[in-house]
C-alpha cells in the first residue's frame, strides 16, 4: 500500500493561493484542513485531508 501524498506548507499555500499569515489566522479561527506537525516542527498535510476539506468548503447553489 503506497504512503499517502504529503504536502509541505509552502505547497499547500501555493495551491490555495494564500499567504502564510492568512492561513494561520484561518487556523486560529478553527477553520482549515487537518495538519500533521512532525517532531522537527515542520508541517505536512495529507492530500486526502486537503481534498476532503476543500469539498466541505464548496457552497451549495442557492435557488
Amino acid at each position: 500500500m503506497p504512503r499517502p501524498q504529503m504536502l509541505k506548507l509552502p505547497e499547500l499555500l501555493a495551491e490555495l493561493d494564500m499567504s502564510r499569515p492568512a492561513f494561520y489566522r484561518m487556523r486560529a479561527r478553527g477553520k482549515g484542513p487537518k495538519l500533521i506537525k512532525l517532531p522537527n516542527g515542520q508541517i505536512r498535510i495529507r492530500r486526502s485531508d486537503l481534498d476532503a476539506w476543500l469539498a466541505q468548503c464548496e457552497q451549495q447553489p442557492t435557488a
